[in-house]
């Protein structure tokens, strides 16, 4: 919920319980003729009351513009959410429907995800195909505008298919087109914050390009013949393009997930022949087919990598660069033999 609409239920709580307490004196008042115990006129309570009812409705009024206070914004999944934080800083509040340990391909949305939706200024996609359940969404969730935040990007095919790999966001060399999208689209919604708006976006992007050259420096540990990342679902096609890794997964895309044994066996033959030291799982996805691929293969678990969420809260990947920092090591470390 809008934090802003929290305080003016709170608000309005408030004015009717004071309304409550001034109507109740108010009877006690005309029970006794318009006079107090003593005999003496009760106007003055009469116009205190009055007064206060005058209050309350200043109060409630003020409520209901605090509402109007800020944007509100609804983002599909947590990693944009966090990057949309980032920009809007205190401007605002942000949302998101995916649950973090969900993963967002095929979400089946609630009816409490239509309200927040509806009630929100715009609703932040990423696009390239990953919210398959967006149209369910869009048609229940009234005139709420729709914005993407991948577009931009250069589009890597799913294999064997022309539809585009959505993880763009996996590689940080990419999260320039998010963040330059976020900025644009809240300037539009609210040119006063625009400067502040551009200044957070500046800053947050030093920090990813900081991180984009200590992952080239950790890509540097890892032997060229074991650059191949293998996980259960082919997610990191945009990091590989970026750091000079070979993509492998159980299958494309979660949406296609079988598990077959066809797929098992074709990534236990890939391991094998390229000499793979080892495999990773994701946190969104059962662990029990890469298991069975490690096992058959003979090799290693190296490490779990978050791909369509952010960590939970003491994970140490609780934010967008957190997840990114960990993956990249995790990744190197595996490969490389550390």
């Amino acid at each position: 919920m809008n934090r802003f609409k929290i305080k003016g239920v709170a608000a309005a709580l408030v004015s009717s319980a004071l309304l409550l307490s001034a109507c109740g004196e108010n009877n006690a008042a005309n029970e006794n003729g318009g006079n107090d115990a003593a005999g003496n006129n009760n106007n003055t309570n009469t116009n205190e009351t009055e007064n206060n009812n005058s209050n309350m409705n200043e109060t409630e009024n003020n409520a209901n513009n605090q509402e109007e206070d800020g944007l509100y914004i609804t983002a599909s999944f947590s990693v944009i959410a966090d990057m949309t934080e980032q920009v809007l800083g205190d401007r605002g509040t942000v949302d998101y429907i995916v649950p973090i340990g969900e993963e967002p391909h095929e979400y089946e949305p609630v009816p409490s995800d239509f309200r927040n939706v509806s009630d929100s200024d715009v609703f932040y996609v990423n696009g390239l195909g990953l919210e398959e359940w967006l149209e369910r969404i869009v048609d229940n969730a009234s005139d709420t505008p729709v914005f993407t935040l991948a577009e931009g990007v250069s589009e890597i095919p799913l294999e064997g298919e022309s539809a585009p790999d959505p993880h763009a966001w996996l590689s940080p060399k990419n999260a320039s087109y998010y963040i330059e999208n976020i900025v644009d689209d809240l300037s539009e919604r609210d040119p006063d914050g625009e400067d502040i708006y551009r200044e957070n976006a500046d800053a947050y992007l030093e920090e990813i390009n900081e991180l984009d050259a200590w992952i080239e420096e950790k890509v540097d540990a890892v032997p060229e013949e074991h650059r191949t990342i293998v996980v259960s679902e082919n997610a990191f096609k945009y990091f590989g393009e970026d750091y000079g890794f070979e993509t492998e997964g159980i299958w494309e895309i979660n949406s296609h997930e079988e598990g077959t044994s066809g797929q098992i066996n074709r990534l236990i033959d890939v391991i094998q022949d390229k000499e793979i030291p080892a495999v990773f799982v994701e946190t969104t996805v059962d662990k029990r087919y890469m298991e069975t691929v490690a096992e058959n293969a003979g090799v290693e678990i190296a490490g779990e990598v978050y791909t369509d969420a952010v960590g939970q809260e003491g994970s140490g990947a609780e934010t967008y660069l957190e997840m990114l920092r960990h993956n990249a090591e995790v990744l190197t470390d595996g490969l490389s033999g550390n």
